[in-house]
């Protein structure tokens, strides 16, 4: 199963329909001579028709790999999207919240969201493990931050004002808690699989060292029974 890689297949599409669109705008104005206008109007649906088949087939192939309906895969593009445009908003708060150990938060929060985001474009499949981040934990962040940056920016701030910050910047720390289990679950399976390869590893070095030992052995015991008989026939 491979990655996903939506940079590599936008360079495959261009690669194709960026020619086909450059040899038709010729073709047309200088071939069939509808003009210049006309021509370049044909020969961008042309390229827009090409990009949109091969951006079709692409998803199609894609899904098929993942082992993922058509409908479920374009389901886990949007979700991703949408969280990129969260996460840049969620970006937009850190010069607001006036507190250091805040913005480390908040940037801790942020590298965390794009973690998740990243493992599950590599494997889309993983987006049902973090469905809650998707659906729930990452707007409850940008929820509370803008709310938290909002209390903030206020010029007086009373006994109340002061424990309602108080309990938002504590929210705000359990909230980052849940989201690394979010992201430890995401990678659990690879950690796991990583955790057999190296003990699969580490058996196959035990092994050669073993036989390396028995080779380095052997001459030696063999020559002590040769001796071993050489002095019993003497006698």
């Amino acid at each position: 199963m491979k990655p996903l890689k939506p940079i590599e297949n936008f360079i495959k599409r261009q690669s194709v329909s960026l020619p086909i669109m450059a040899v038709m705008f010729p073709v047309l104005y200088l071939g069939a001579e509808i003009g210049f206008i006309a021509s370049g109007a044909v020969a961008a649906g042309t390229y827009i028709a090409s990009n949109s088949t091969i951006k079709q087939v692409q998803i199609s192939s894609d899904s098929k790999n993942f082992g993922m309906t058509r409908s479920e895969f374009k389901n886990v593009r949007v979700q991703i999207k949408e969280a990129q445009e969260k996460i840049k908003q969620l970006q937009s708060n850190y010069y607001k919240v006036r507190s250091i150990s805040s913005f480390k938060q908040l940037i801790e929060m942020t590298k965390i969201s794009n973690k998740i985001i990243t493992v599950v474009q590599q494997n889309p499949r993983k987006f049902y493990l973090a469905e809650p981040f998707f659906y729930s934990h990452l707007d409850s962040a940008i929820e509370l931050t803008e709310k938290y940056t909002l209390l903030v920016g206020q010029p007086v701030k009373d006994q109340d004002m002061r424990i309602a910050l108080q309990d938002t910047r504590e929210m705000l720390l359990s909230l980052n808690k849940v989201m690394e289990q979010d992201l430890k679950l995401v990678l659990s399976g690879d950690i796991e699989r990583l955790r057999m390869e190296l003990d699969y590893a580490q058996l196959a070095v035990d092994q050669h060292n073993n036989q390396k030992l028995l080779v380095q052995a052997e001459p030696e015991h063999k020559g002590d029974v040769k001796d071993d008989r050489k002095t019993i026939n003497s006698k």
